[in-house]
């Protein structure tokens, strides 16, 4: 590694760390919006009993884009306000870490919302979607806070216990509550955790 690479990374880590607490910051309205989000995917999709594979796919593969856009719009709102650059080095570092699963948990949703190969995946999707999001949580949280790494290896290890085949199998669970348990209620929990917990912070 040459000198000017070595100062641009230990540049990149200084800034993750003065950023940290941003980064925190903006955690927090963003799990909020995406747990609403997942809630009412899953309260929709069970009400309207969304079983078949390709629709259960466009469901919560257009909850995931509604999901991630607004999480995006949230992000720079925040930068904004904060007078912080939005594209920085800091933040393409989180973002690459996040990109691998997050774009093979949006192919295997692609991939189900086709009837043609739905049958090829079915209903173990949503055990790779607890899988893929918990590794994209963890790779971030070395960005952001150990709490986000225990948070990812929540989602891995639910990703794991639904995977194992238990008497009549996981199908006789309403995926879409499972699935909005765990993209709505969890995050609309660990979003109120951090609201108050950074209010208190601030006011101290």
């Amino acid at each position: 590694m040459d000198s000017n690479s070595a100062s641009e990374n230990l540049q990149v880590i200084r800034t993750l760390m003065e950023r940290s607490a941003l980064y925190r910051q903006t955690l927090a309205p963003i799990m909020l919006f995406v747990g609403a989000l997942g809630v009412g995917a899953g309260v929709l999709g069970s009400v309207l009993r969304l079983n078949a594979p390709p629709d259960f796919g466009r469901l919560w593969l257009g909850t995931a884009v509604v999901a991630v856009g607004g999480a995006f719009l949230i992000s720079r709102r925040q930068a904004l306000k904060a007078r912080e650059p939005f594209w920085s080095p800091p933040t393409r570092r989180v973002a690459l870490a996040l990109l691998p699963p997050l774009t093979a948990g949006f192919c295997l949703s692609a991939i189900i919302t086709l009837p043609a190969t739905a049958g090829l995946i079915g209903f173990s999707a949503p055990v790779l979607w607890l899988l893929f999001y918990g590794c994209a949580l963890h790779a971030a949280g070395f960005f952001i806070s150990g709490g986000v790494r225990l948070f990812g290896w929540l989602f891995i290890a639910a990703g794991c216990f639904f995977g194992i085949p238990f008497k009549d199998g996981v199908v006789i669970l309403n995926v879409h509550l499972v699935m909005g348990f765990f993209f709505g209620a969890l995050h609309l929990a660990y979003g109120v955790y951090l609201y108050f917990t950074e209010k208190r912070n601030s006011a101290a």
